[in-house]
């Protein structure tokens, strides 16, 4: 089958847009000439260039169909118009139910014809995040020079109309320098895919970007293994370097020894952000005096030159780098705090000092719970956000909390408070650890918490289009401290406690609405506050949606862990519960008996004593009150009676032990009693009194489950 083979060969493309733009132009091709198109095109990209093969069928001969037309009794002039419409004549109408029918005959479409007609208009409404306009109303990411697009060693004529003297062709450009240097520079002339790649391997291109990332990679650790070293691995940026070079040729340079006492944090994100070189360690772990960068030429002289121009560019960054560092110590964290006053968080929700004010009083309120000293908790939360204002987080955002460390190691913090400063950020992503300490928890969670609590209370909630605070990853971010340390936390309680850290909370600013929303809701749906609540039912009722939310991420996380999620809704179901540790243990305590021998037939009964209610409540109920024993006249009711006897109190105080397993044990009892009730007994009889009898006595066996877990929830 003929291959076809395009390029669009422009100026140079942005290295974290080559990707998705070299993915985008492969499914818009497919879409463009799904008729004879044979597989999956294969895209390819690089710095000047993004483009794909694929293998297409010659022709295509599309399927003859019909389109009714007017009646045959309207007016001529809608009969001529349709014919019009279509390109057709007369002879090719037939009559069919009193309406015109016309017949139009299959077409045939070659490859050529259909790439030569797709290509204009996809290349001139292809999107890019942002593009640039030169020349004309054309735009693209960066001006574009060339479009190269044969199908089987044939040029596929077209032209780009906004673009005079821009038409397609057969040729292509290596390296801007080292082809020229090789007297092999301008344009060149290819028949395919095979030919392209060696004709630019030829003029110093390695077209695939996954090869360039190898050789990177390969030469990088090559280089630091003789010295030995090894070099930090760093996917982002390893991509992102790929994206700039044709021809990569890993070097490595040495760092002044002047530097080597400045954080390593600080030294990586210097290199990285504004050098895109790479970091190296000591075997120790240690940082090494090393760095790694990737240049785009094979220099004559091995590179000694590049190194050595890149290590003065080095040492002028990590001069104004320790510049900050050394002037920020000059003064303690707390010397920092007023600067926050001024420094708006959100424009409903106050500025960054009085944020710091919220966490701290959070974080001193769950020291306690999490087994931390409230003393250190309020402290870290004092100093979580001072770096913010310190000149070396203004120069390098990314190194907020890590340089809190530092400066409060610096000015004798105690080690704990340290520590939750750089931690209480953390979880940053899925692959991140969570803080373990618990006054690094105990600032974690306030943040957090503070954060979803305070976006929640003015309906600044994620849609299915955007998070634009992130409150789903923080959501996440408290669940998986919790999971992953075993925290028993009331998060309803806590929840509560953050919501009335905002003034507006407590009538301090006038914010009448503050919470309202979410808590309207959650009344709208039923709600009702728990006894014992320490809250106000409004608080409660946002505390409620607040843990929904939380709860249908961590539906989400065990969705996407392979977990069934229908337990944990089950488990959920069994009343308002917000301990997501006893959660989880309930749901796994279910999990066992909806997969042990007893479960699926107990739920199955569960199922059809569920369903038998809906209907018959629906008539005269509810079906509620006490069990006549004396009505209890088949020996299968009297049986599933007294097993509901046996098992109601067994299930009662293993749920007070938090048993769950218990629990469990003593539901799977009811799986004989209850088969044979099934089998044996009619539950409409014709007898008022003893259809009453045994609908009440279904209705406390669904209650007795219910309080375990809500099975009419789980699947299957």
């Amino acid at each position: 089958m003929p291959e076809l083979l395009l390029e669009l060969f422009s100026e140079e493309i942005p290295a974290r847009m080559q990707a998705r733009g070299a993915e985008d132009l492969a499914k818009a091709f497919a879409s463009a000439v799904a008729p004879v198109l044979e597989g999956a095109p294969k895209p390819f990209y690089g710095p000047r260039r993004i483009g794909l093969s694929a293998t297409l069928r010659a022709e295509v001969t599309t399927e003859g169909k019909e389109e009714r037309g007017p009646r045959t009794s309207a007016p001529p002039a809608a009969l001529d118009g349709f014919l019009k419409k279509h390109g057709a004549t007369r002879d090719m109408l037939a009559e069919q139910n009193g309406f015109w029918v016309l017949q139009k005959p299959g077409a045939t479409v070659t490859a050529a014809s259909l790439v030569a007609s797709a290509m204009p208009g996809l290349i001139r409404g292809f999107g890019w995040p942002k593009s640039m306009r030169w020349n004309g109303p054309f735009t693209w990411v960066r001006p574009l020079h060339r479009v190269l697009c044969v199908l089987d060693g044939q040029v596929v004529p077209f032209a780009i109309e906004e673009l005079p003297g821009l038409v397609s062709g057969n040729e292509t450009e290596g390296h801007r320098i080292m082809a020229a240097h090789a007297g092999k520079g301008g344009a060149f002339a290819v028949t395919g895919l095979a030919d392209y790649e060696a004709g630019l391997r030829e003029r110093f291109v390695v077209p695939d970007a996954q090869e360039r990332m190898r050789i990177i990679e390969e030469g990088m650790n090559r280089l630091a293994a003789a010295q030995g070293v090894r070099v930090v691995p760093d996917k982002g940026l390893l991509e992102e370097v790929a994206g700039l070079v044709e021809w990569p040729v890993p070097l490595l340079g040495r760092i002044d020894d002047a530097f080597m006492d400045l954080p390593p944090e600080l030294m990586r994100t210097t290199m990285r952000v504004n050098q895109r070189y790479f970091s190296l360690v000591k075997p120790d772990g240690s940082a090494a005096p090393f760095f790694a960068l990737v240049a785009n030429i094979a220099a004559l002289d091995g590179g000694a030159t590049l190194v050595a121009g890149n290590e003065r560019v080095l040492r002028a960054r990590l001069s104004d780098a320790r510049f900050f560092w050394d002037q920020d110590r000059k003064q303690r964290l707390e010397s920092y705090l007023p600067k926050l006053e001024s420094v708006v968080f959100h424009a409903k929700l106050g500025t960054q000092g009085q944020r710091v004010a919220r966490l701290v009083k959070l974080a001193r309120h769950l020291a306690p719970l999490v087994g931390a000293d409230a003393g250190l908790a309020a402290r870290a939360a004092e100093l979580a956000k001072a770096d913010l204002a310190s000149g070396l987080v203004g120069e390098f955002p990314e190194l907020q909390g890590i340089i809190g460390r530092y400066y409060a190691l610096h000015q004798n913090e105690d080690a704990r408070v340290a520590e939750a400063i750089a931690a209480h950020y953390r979880p940053l992503g899925p692959g991140d650890a969570v803080p373990t300490e618990p006054v690094a928890i105990a600032v974690a969670l306030a943040d957090k918490l503070d954060t979803l609590a305070g976006f929640f209370a003015v309906d600044e909630r994620p849609t299915g289009s955007g998070d634009p605070f992130a409150l789903r990853r923080a959501a996440l971010g408290v669940i998986r401290i919790l999971r992953e340390n075993g925290l028993r936390l009331r998060l309803g309680e806590v929840i509560g406690e953050a919501f009335f850290g905002f003034p507006q909370a407590v009538g301090e600013t006038s914010s009448p609405d503050f919470g309202m929303a979410v808590a309207q809701e959650k009344l709208r749906a039923g709600y009702q506050a728990p006894k014992g609540s320490l809250h106000p039912p409004m608080v409660a009722a946002f505390a409620a949606g607040l843990v929904d939310f939380l709860a249908e991420r961590l539906r989400v996380q065990l969705r996407a862990e392979g977990a069934r999620h229908d337990l944990v809704a089950a488990a959920f179901g069994a009343g308002a519960e917000d301990d997501f540790v006893r959660l989880l243990a309930r749901a796994d305590a279910l999990k066992a008996l909806v997969e042990g021998a007893d479960g699926p037939n107990l739920l199955a009964a569960y199922k059809r004593a569920a369903n038998i209610l809906r209907i018959e409540e629906k008539k005269d109920g509810p079906h509620q009150g006490a069990i006549d024993a004396a009505l209890l006249a088949a020996p299968e009711e009297q049986a599933l009676a007294a097993a509901l006897d046996a098992a109601e109190p067994a299930v009662t105080a293993s749920l007070a032990s938090e048993n769950y397993i218990s629990a469990m044990s003593a539901l799977a009892a009811l799986r004989g009693p209850l088969d044979a009730f099934f089998d044996r007994v009619t539950v409409n009889d014709p007898v008022p009194e003893l259809r009453r009898n045994r609908l009440r006595l279904l209705a406390r066996l669904r209650a007795g489950i219910d309080a375990v877990a809500d099975f009419s929830r789980i699947e299957g």
